[in-house]
């Protein structure tokens, strides 16, 4: 069943066995507060015997809460994790890599030791079986989760509904469309035996909480959750294993066994059935929006159907989304480069207090699910037409270019699909006015005049439409008025990010912390890219309203943008001249562009125009939608032209009057280049030559970099410690007359507004302040380098 966005599905609760569904926006709606999907229980403090009674619900296994009764696969029986060890310690594909590995090794031994004589060989063999087979055992011990106790998954959803019922006060809510085509699909997945793999993205380490939770309430087998060690912390390690949790390394390095002995395991749970669920993210995202995807689990449950070991398995993309996310601080102090807290039990409890906040509410969202086994039936041809000498079985395709291509049109996928369904918060819509807003009356992030309560209304409920027109889903307000909608928003945001000042005529809302209400703004750019690179596009074209631009030239700056921007959003999978094409004529729509089209089109054409067209594009006098489209994609534009900036920091000190013309250059590690880009950064914002100073966040610098490798400019040398230089080409004199390193970083600039509210010059005058703050922190890393280097001696 497609879900349209002109429709948006209707949210659930349950009561006790049956579900009800409650109408959303597009029908009348005579409740004003839709219940969530689970409802607040008693305190301990407040009510000890009603808590109590509670709670023995929960112990005894009263209707719903005993878990006998659900879709899919058998789980939490005794002797469960027993039953699932020994399948992996069984797997052929192990015990042929155990065999392989004392193979090796005996023939080194041979080599180097002497080892001689079939007795002793066959002795030794003997020995380093038995060896490998104890380690393998281990390793299997500590990794699989452990479902095999009813009583514990029971205690452990008690548990869980107490906390987030707590933090966010306003419930978990849920598509009843969404939840009843899932549970359809997991029925006749449980009749085929197949494994329902969710990966939805991460923000937050209540992710892992909110769906196995979803799936105990609504009666889905739950699924075993693949998570990194570093959660794996003493007594919380342990209970979220027997809550269903899976640890794995971070890293595996060249560990051949322990490789095997994972995906022997992912193995052995699609073959039995057994739900899985994985971030496609990897790591929780930082900054708001979808990450790109990591391909290493990703890589393990594709090899396990393309091999033929599993037969099929249903991919079910999940979005989790939040009226404010916990480990919200936190992140902002990661960004800004303060080192990163170890994981513990009493952290996590206690962020931000937990306990006793009011966050609002999450709202999880699935998408259709589908076939992996079709999906990559689909690809086979796309795929295998670029190899022709190659056979159209995909499952001798093990070329690594082709399984990497395969790789990353799944992972795309996926992010696309959870794009498609995530719902737009309340918070991040607040958030996200009252940034483009502050930006549009100064031309910067800075602090400027707030906003009033009826024109943010205003502007919110024109958001909402905008979301809608690009097929965005908004979350489910149940018959609010938007005035209360806005109201419980900035109640959940809290004074440290919007100040409301109520001694005026009307109360009006200033932003506080724009660094961290970024977090939120963030999470509604994806439906605007398109719109937005256009518009910055026509930007750097530095026109004036009514004053003509080319399209070529408009077009040119996109498809730059766009290539640079490739590993940082999603984009539209019908091709560049489609989405162009496509998003000029919504702007023309909207009257955010006038296009003159030329009265004799070219003789071909792919998309409505080809090379030549000379078609003009103005800038229409209504310039606040288009400054709200700039304004989405400046911060990411600014970070990008900061890390531009800072390769010239790669270059050896020279003539304070001639920084970036010394062509002697030398590695660094790039943690350190990072660290010297934010402390660049933070320096010309604080002397007002960056406007955004959410552009010196770490995680999108490190996203620049690893598109200038990609681009060539750049080689990241992996080690102890990743190092990064520059390529020698890049100091070389372009076709511009300047060195092309410098020639790149001043094409960025062209983008960007300075912190004056000025363009900035591209022609690579008027840039003493820059290149003075470039030599002062190019000084400084490089005596850091030499001091490293005279120590290391």
């Amino acid at each position: 069943m497609a879900h349209s966005s002109r429709n948006p599905s209707l949210d659930i609760s349950i009561s006790g066995n049956s579900f009800d569904i409650h109408p959303g926006l597009h029908l009348p709606s005579t409740n004003d507060n839709d219940p969530p999907i689970l409802e607040h229980g008693p305190h301990f403090r407040s009510a000890p015997v009603d808590y109590l009674k509670r709670l023995g619900l929960f112990v005894s296994g009263s209707e719903w809460r005993s878990y006998d009764k659900y879709i899919g696969q058998r789980v939490f029986y005794n002797g469960f994790s027993d039953e699932i060890k020994e399948a992996v310690l069984a797997s052929p594909q192990l015990r042929s890599k155990i065999e392989s590995l004392v193979t090796n090794r005996i023939h080194v031994e041979q080599q180097q030791e002497g080892l001689q004589g079939a007795e002793d060989c066959s002795k030794r063999r003997i020995q380093l079986l038995g060896q490998l087979d104890d380690v393998a055992r281990t390793l299997t011990d500590q990794m699989i989760c452990k479902m095999d106790s009813k009583l514990s998954i029971r205690g452990a959803f008690f548990l869980a509904t107490q906390l987030l019922t707590r933090s966010y006060h306003q419930g978990i809510h849920v598509s009843s469309e969404e939840v009843l085509r899932l549970r359809a699909v997991a029925e006749k997945a449980e009749k085929k035996k197949q494994s329902i793999i969710y990966l939805p993205r991460h923000t937050s380490h209540v992710d892992y909480v909110a769906l196995q939770v979803i799936c105990y309430r609504l009666g889905l087998s739950l699924p075993t959750v693949i998570a990194g060690d570093n959660l794996n912390i003493p007594a919380l390690g342990t209970f979220l294993q027997h809550a269903g949790a899976m640890w794995i390394r971070r890293s595996f390095g060249d560990d051949q066994l322990y490789t095997t002995l994972v995906q022997s395991y992912i193995d052995v749970l699609l073959q039995k059935g057994l739900n899985v669920e994985c971030f496609i993210e990897g790591g929780r995202s930082r900054i708001g929006k979808l990450l790109p995807p990591k391909f290493g689990i990703l890589n393990f449950l594709l090899e396990s159907v393309v091999s033929g070991r599993v037969a099929d398995a249903i991919i079910c993309p999940v979005s989790t989304q939040y009226d404010k996310v916990i480990e919200v601080d936190s992140y902002i102090n990661e960004l800004l480069g303060r080192p990163k807290s170890k994981e513990n039990l009493a952290g996590l409890l206690s962020s931000s207090s937990v306990l006793s906040l009011k966050l609002g509410r999450v709202d999880v969202r699935f998408h259709e699910p589908w076939s992996l086994r079709e999906f990559v039936q689909q690809q086979r041809g796309k795929l295998t037409t670029l190899t022709e000498h190659q056979q159209t079985e995909l499952e001798k395709a093990h070329d690594k270019n082709l399984r990497m291509r395969l790789l990353r049109t799944l992972g795309y996928k996926v992010l696309s699909d959870i794009n498609a369904v995530s719902v737009v918060m309340p918070t991040a819509m607040i958030g996200t006015i009252l940034l483009t807003k502050r930006a549009s009356s100064t031309g910067s992030s800075r602090e400027s005049g707030g906003v009033g309560k009826s024109e943010l209304i205003r502007r919110v409920e024109w958001l909402c439409s905008q979301i809608r027109a690009q097929g965005g889903r908004v979350s489910h307000f149940g018959g609010l008025h938007m005035s209360t909608v806005i109201e419980r928003g900035l109640e959940v945001l809290g004074p440290k990010l919007v100040r409301v000042q109520k001694d005026l005529a009307e109360e009006t809302y200033h932003v506080v912390d724009a660094f961290q209400l970024s977090f939120y703004r963030n999470m509604t750019i994806h439906l605007f890219v398109p719109q937005a690179l256009v518009c910055a596009a026509c930007y750097a074209s530095e026109s004036t309203y009514k004053e003509k631009l080319s399209y070529n030239n408009v077009k040119s700056r996109v498809e730059f943008l766009s290539q640079l921007f490739r590993g940082e959003f999603i984009f539209p999978m019908a091709g560049f001249m489609a989405n162009l094409d496509d998003t000029l004529g919504g702007l023309e729509r909207d009257k955010v562009l006038q296009i003159t089209h030329q009265s004799e089109p070219p003789t071909t054409t792919a998309a409505g125009h080809q090379s030549g067209d000379s078609s003009s594009i103005f800038i229409t006098q209504s310039s606040t939608t288009f400054t709200f489209y700039h304004s989405l994609i400046t911060p990411f534009i600014e970070t990008y032209w900061l890390a531009s900036l800072s390769l010239l920091l790669l270059l050896r000190p020279s003539n304070p009057a001639k920084p970036c013309f010394n062509p002697q250059t030398a590695s660094f590690p790039l943690s350190q280049l990072i660290a010297s880009a934010q402390l660049l950064g933070k320096t010309l914002y604080a002397q007002g030559l960056l406007t955004h100073f959410e552009a010196v966040n770490k995680e999108t610098l490190k996203n620049a970099f690893a598109r200038f490798v990609l681009e060539g400019i750049v080689v990241v040398e992996k080690g102890r410690e990743q190092t990064i230089r520059m390529r020698d080409e890049w100091l070389n004199v372009g076709k511009s007359g300047k060195r092309k390193v410098w020639a790149f970083c001043l094409k960025l600039a062209a983008y960007r507004v300075r912190g004056s509210g000025q363009r900035a010059n591209g022609d690579g005058n008027g840039w003493e302040y820059e290149a003075r703050l470039v030599n002062v922190v190019r000084e400084r890393m490089w005596k850091e380098r030499e001091g490293i280097v005279m120590a290391s001696l």
